[in-house]
């Protein structure tokens, strides 16, 4: 698995994913159920609506199930390494745009989006400008290619751990 697999998340944010996939689950799956369950027993189920809705709601259920399940396998739970400043999920990378000026900076936590760091946006490394930055340090100057297909440069102006 490269560094751009992996899904960095806090100790905080992983409990918090585990106890909603736990719920999803157990009561949550089992309330789906139930509601089936209860329409089955209405009678005709080529015009039960409810039997319908509770069927597709289960169907959804267990998609996201599949989705968390398969992140937190991927996850690497905790802190950011200082090491030499090499950029790598669990980061927060400063940088600003080719040609504009120090005060147009902006500033992200290289990581999962499921994480919520008070304010700071997240960029996931399977992002075009997270999996940019992987690997540079301070100082450099990266591309990548935006959604609308166009090349954007940016400088590294600081990177440092996320410190939660």
């Amino acid at each position: 698995m490269t560094e751009q697999d992996t899904i960095w998340l806090t100790q905080e944010a992983y409990d918090k994913l585990a106890a909603e996939l736990e719920d999803m689950k157990g009561p949550l799956r089992q309330e789906i159920v139930d509601r089936i369950s209860a329409a089955r027993d209405e009678g005709d189920l080529k015009e039960n609506s409810g039997y319908h809705a509770a069927r597709e709601e289960l169907g959804k259920l267990e998609g996201k199930v599949r989705q968390m399940t398969a992140m937190l396998e991927k996850a690497e739970v905790g802190q950011a390494e200082a090491g030499d400043g090499t950029i790598g999920p669990g980061m927060v990378v400063t940088y600003k745009f080719v040609g504009d000026d120090d005060d147009e900076a902006e500033k992200f936590l290289l990581g999962a989006r499921e994480i919520d760091p008070d304010g700071l946006a997240v960029i996931s490394p399977q992002a075009p400008l997270g999996g940019a930055v992987i690997g540079a340090k301070k100082g450099d100057t990266v591309s990548y290619e935006a959604p609308n297909g166009k090349t954007l440069e940016v400088v590294i102006l600081d990177a440092e751990p996320f410190t939660g």
